[in-house]
């Protein structure tokens, strides 16, 4: 024999047990949000960039340098360098001149990578624990930047970081 299922509602609870239980309800959802986090949520091309940024200033912040600024035209060049490694599943540089001519830049620099799950990630764990991407990053000259990620079929991200000086 079954029985008929019992659904609790607070109405049906004693004062005694709301007081107790909701509290314990309210702290297992709150930690299991915080296990959870944002890295759990799903990114965007733009909230990836938009995180790489904030992450890059926040590097050269750290190092007393100034923060750099978006720049539309090497934005550009990000966005197709990201969906052609992308497409091709392969992590690869472009070449830097056509930015450096196109844009009317002085100085350019790239940094690429593939497997960096947020933009906030690609940038601490793998830029900045790398001495040529650091250096990058961390360049007095350089002014403006520019960040793309695009997520390739094989389900990993593929980024692309452009930095300028004029």
């Amino acid at each position: 024999m079954i029985s008929r299922p019992r659904r609790l509602t607070l109405d049906r609870m004693s004062s005694i047990t709301r007081a107790v239980l909701l509290p314990v309800v309210a702290a297992l959802t709150l930690g299991v949000a915080a296990l959870i986090g944002p890295s759990a949520q799903a990114a965007t091309p733009h909230s990836y960039g938009a995180a790489a940024v904030k992450a890059t200033n926040a590097a050269r912040r750290a190092h007393d340098l100034r923060r750099l600024r978006a720049n539309a035209c090497l934005q550009g060049f990000a966005d197709r360098q990201a969906a052609r490694m992308a497409a091709q599943r392969r992590m690869f540089h472009q070449d830097i001149r056509v930015p450096l001519r196109r844009c009317g830049m002085h100085t350019v620099g790239e940094n690429v990578a593939v497997g960096y799950a947020t933009g906030r990630g690609v940038v601490r764990n793998g830029w900045m624990r790398s001495p040529g991407h650091r250096a990058n990053i961390l360049r007095r000259s350089f002014h403006l930047v520019a960040v793309a990620a695009r997520k390739g079929a094989d389900g990993r991200w593929y980024a692309s970081q452009v930095f300028g000086a004029r």
